[in-house]
């Protein structure tokens, strides 16, 4: 099990709202915010796997890692169009539209997108509909 993610903000501010809105069609909300760094949790609890959204500690700009994607679990189908709704309303771009991917298997519906520094995420349901 994880304990925590961090992903790269260029732009605090932008990428809180994106954040706020497609995490929060998972269940999960902010509850830190430092200015620079923001957390998110299931219901809004620091304990267990949590999401870090920050400028980069060394002072860097922030930038995608090529072939590096984190994906997130979505409880069901509605919850990967929620998010993926959620992502092009706040400044996400599209790396492909919510539907199955029978190349992954038969029951894997997933959407693939980019929040606004870039960095690569997926929101995946792999249980029949």
């Amino acid at each position: 099990m994880l304990s925590y993610i961090t992903i790269g903000a260029r732009d605090t501010a932008q990428s809180t709202a994106f954040y706020d809105a497609v995490l929060g069609a998972i269940g999960y909300k902010r509850f830190a915010d430092y200015g620079t760094f923001i957390g998110y949790g299931i219901d809004g609890k620091s304990d267990g796997q949590s999401v870090w959204v920050c400028k980069p500690f060394d002072g860097n700009e922030a930038r995608a890692g090529n072939g590096i994607m984190v994906a997130f679990a979505a409880a069901d189908r509605a919850q990967v169009n929620a998010f993926y709704d959620a992502a092009m309303k706040h400044g996400g771009s599209d790396e492909g539209p919510p539907g199955v991917r029978d190349s992954y298997g038969p029951n894997w519906y997933a959407a693939y997108l980019r929040d606004p520094t870039g960095n690569k995420l997926a929101i995946v349901h792999n249980k029949p509909a």
